[in-house]
């Protein structure tokens, strides 16, 4: 059999195992548009996940762990999907214990309100949502810092954990218990302004699409990691289609010494399979927001997470 042969085994085992989990279609074409590698298990699995949609970077990634965890076995195994973070040159868990991690937050943050201003922040501070976020969108600074202070005011005596989305400096100096980054605000740190962040003491969450987003943000060591967009969401345009729970659920398994948030159109009817992926918290920004009665439906949400964290 040549390699190119037990390539293509490879990729039909794969895809005949995780197929219907990943809603792909198996009978479709497996391809794949370009390897870095001619190992079998390494091609093989490339054009598997491409067959199951993942896109060429996670492709990519998945490929060379399915390849090391091959290695480490010593045999394949189409049905054991990569979960093991050293198959992803991932350093040492849990990252908590690593000497350059971030300082740890709840493993359970619960429910995570992302909120348009401080005004917000403070209503769902009062109705003991456990974790909010500021994400105010301003070009004016002086408005930023305004916000920011306000929103950390805001949850004062609460005992919310309030995160600040993007604007890192102004939330160093409000004394705000985190900062969450997404890829491309992470990437356009230098390597002395993450040393800052690092020395503040903040708490750093960091978002994430994907498996090559995650290993990317495990180098850093964050806080938590959020991951998303579960479901079709309207709020932002995503670079990537929406996850779905059975990556979601991948992704949990992936990165369990973690604190997770899964993000992105989850609502009330989705919520049960959202939190039986495993993620320890789930965030909502319309759900709250738009709701008739934003403290009752927080306090149904909490209730729910509540009784599945007790499980």
């Amino acid at each position: 059999m040549t390699a190119a042969t037990d390539a293509r085994a490879i990729a039909h085992a794969i895809v005949a195992a995780h197929g219907l989990r990943f809603g792909a279609i198996t009978s479709a074409p497996v391809a794949a548009p370009s390897f870095s590698s001619d190992e079998p298990v390494y091609r093989g699995a490339k054009q598997a996940c491409t067959a199951l949609g993942f896109i060429e970077i996670d492709a990519e990634c998945l490929a060379h762990a399915w390849r090391a965890q091959t290695q480490r076995l010593g045999s394949f195994d189409a049905a054991m999907w990569p979960a093991a973070p050293e198959d992803f040159g991932m350093r040492p868990f849990p990252p908590a214990a690593r000497g350059d991690a971030f300082p740890p937050c709840p493993e359970r943050l619960g429910l995570y309100a992302v909120l348009p201003d401080a005004q917000w922040v403070g209503r769902m501070a009062r109705a003991s949502v456990p974790t909010v976020q500021l994400r105010f969108k301003s070009d004016d600074a002086a408005a930023v810092e305004r916000e920011v202070q306000a929103a950390v005011e805001a949850v004062r005596g609460t005992g919310a954990l309030l995160f600040i989305n993007d604007h890192w400096q102004v939330a160093i100096a409000a004394g705000a218990y985190g900062i969450h980054l997404g890829q491309e605000d992470l990437d356009a740190l230098s390597p002395d302004e993450l040393a800052q962040l690092r020395a503040s003491g903040l708490r750093l969450g960091v978002s994430t699409h994907g498996y090559a987003e995650m290993v990317r943000a495990d180098k850093v060591s964050p806080s938590y990691i959020a991951m998303g967009a579960v479901y079709p969401t309207t709020l932002k345009k995503m670079a990537t289609a929406p996850q779905g729970v059975a990556r979601l659920g991948a992704y949990a398994r992936l990165l369990r010494g973690y604190p997770q948030v899964g993000i992105g159109g989850i609502d009330a009817v989705r919520l049960p399979e959202v939190l039986a992926t495993g993620v320890g918290s789930v965030a909502v920004v319309r759900a709250l927001v738009a709701a008739e009665d934003p403290e009752a439906t927080a306090a149904q949400w909490m209730a729910a997470i509540g009784a599945t964290a007790g499980k």
